[in-house]
């Protein structure tokens, strides 16, 4: 009985997975795009185009502030969107050349993240953002 009632309290709250995803997937992105700007040699050798600085612009900032929305929870949907044409480029123009099963999985990756940046587009936040925070703060102040 011990065990199913352990199990219980997770399947009534499974906004709290949803939650944790969304904020580690944010925040991995955010430091991906802070990765980006540090070393944008790394963004041209897998763009192959070194004249397309707007790649790596968009690129990076669009995981920066794209994943810091997800992260915190606030404009999922924009957080989202913003990063959804990237991993599109990145799975269709880069990681679909060199195909699945290779030793960095980049394509599986990236697939993994568009299908998460798709379902936070679609779903939303989940329940734990900062906004929420902040509201349950002021509620019991």
């Amino acid at each position: 009985m011990i065990h199913i009632k352990f199990f219980d309290w997770f399947e009534n709250h499974i906004n709290i997975a949803y939650s944790l995803i969304r904020i580690f997937l944010g925040f991995a992105l955010c430091i991906r795009g802070l990765l980006f700007m540090f070393d944008p040699q790394t963004l041209t050798n897998l763009a192959g185009e070194p004249q397309n600085f707007w790649i790596f612009a968009y690129t990076s900032v669009g995981h920066l502030i794209g994943g810091f929305l997800l992260g915190i929870g606030w404009f999922v949907r924009l957080g989202a969107l913003i990063q959804i044409p990237i991993l599109l480029g990145a799975v269709f123009t880069i990681h679909l050349r060199v195909g699945l099963l290779t030793s960095g999985q980049s394509l599986e990756l990236s697939v993994l993240v568009l299908f998460l940046l798709v379902v936070f587009f679609l779903f939303g936040d989940g329940g734990i953002t900062i906004k929420s925070i902040f509201k349950k703060s002021s509620v019991t102040n």
